[in-house]
């Protein structure tokens, strides 16, 4: 985007088309437009060479209609409007996506909450099976430009490397000083990596990223990692609040296909936070005296860690 702004009209056209005056204040007007704008680096980039062959049509259809160099380019400039302005309205179509990527954004959140109601989570064949078709469209997603739908589908294929190292402390003594110093290097360069290129296009996507990590860890701390496996007689109890845990998942789904429909940031960033906190107090009231003190220093730091990224976008309204 800078090569972009920075780059002068001349390089782009000879010097009898595009004037240095021209050049001056068209860099100006799109170096305020791509300030002003929010939301996907890749839609940005193209919206503003987009907007810059317009204004260098524009102002070559003035100065052949016989304008001065400097009053063409100060109504080709002026004739598009305020660049705060438009960049609000544009950033404001393209952050809205189809409906029909609005489903496959939500779907992963419908997997997972089917994969509790039909108690397939009970079943390694069933987490396997879905665990592929999650790997499979991260995999198509990441290399077919990374469309919006994609990033929910990728929090979930991120969670088991995020899960693992907080299973690591379950481990005897002796084996966690082998395991951490082997794993943590390596899951968190992934993770810095992969969070890295989400926030590059959008960092509200990083959150959207992040949207299953609060829901996941309030359940599991709740009802503790051996609620959850078969066999155990722990499951009874965790079977009692599968309708809740469906139900958070149903939320997460919804609040993911709203994000991909609306248009204002803000309803994005509101819609983002909202659900994971309200399932955060609904474990805490279904569930008071089964998280200790650590279990709520994780959850109070998956929650910051998920408002993190929109917090960052608000500084920048």
């Amino acid at each position: 985007m800078a090569g972009i702004l920075r780059s002068s009209c001349i390089d782009n056209a000879t010097g009898d088309e595009v004037s240095v005056v021209m050049a001056n204040r068209l860099n100006a007007y799109l170096k305020d437009f791509s300030e002003c704008f929010r939301g996907d680096s890749t839609v940005r980039a193209s919206v503003v060479q987009e907007l810059r062959t317009h204004l260098e049509d524009r102002d070559r259809e003035l100065r052949e209609g016989g304008l001065s160099e400097e009053e063409a380019a100060k109504i080709s400039t002026q004739d598009f409007g305020s660049p705060r302005l438009i960049a609000q309205q544009i950033s404001e179509v393209y952050s809205q996506s189809t409906w029909q990527e609005a489903f496959f954004a939500a779907l992963p959140h419908l997997l997972v909450a089917l994969l509790f109601a039909s108690y397939g989570w009970q079943n390694p064949v069933c987490l396997l099976i879905v665990w592929m078709m999650i790997a499979f469209t991260v995999v198509y997603g990441w290399y077919h430009s990374k469309p919006m739908w994609f990033f929910p589908w990728l929090g979930y294929y991120l969670l088991p490397v995020i899960i693992t190292g907080f299973l690591l402390a379950y481990l005897p003594s002796g084996w966690v000083w082998l395991a951490v110093p082997a794993y943590l290097p390596l899951a968190l360069f992934a993770l810095a990596y992969i969070m890295k290129q989400t926030a590059s296009r959008d960092w509200l996507y990083v959150s959207l990223v992040l949207a299953p990590l609060p829901v996941v860890f309030s359940w599991t701390l709740a009802l503790g990692i051996n609620g959850f496996l078969p066999g155990n007689t722990l499951v009874a109890r965790s079977q009692a609040v599968i309708p809740w845990i469906v139900v958070s998942f149903l939320a997460l789904a919804i609040a993911t296909f709203a994000f991909t429909r609306v248009k204002q940031r803000w309803c994005k960033t509101v819609i983002l936070l909202v659900p994971p906190t309200l399932i955060m107090v609904l474990v805490t009231l279904l569930n008071r005296g089964n998280i200790g003190f650590w279990g709520w220093l994780i959850l109070m730091l998956a929650l910051f860690i998920l408002a993190g990224p929109a917090w960052l976008q608000t500084r920048s309204w």
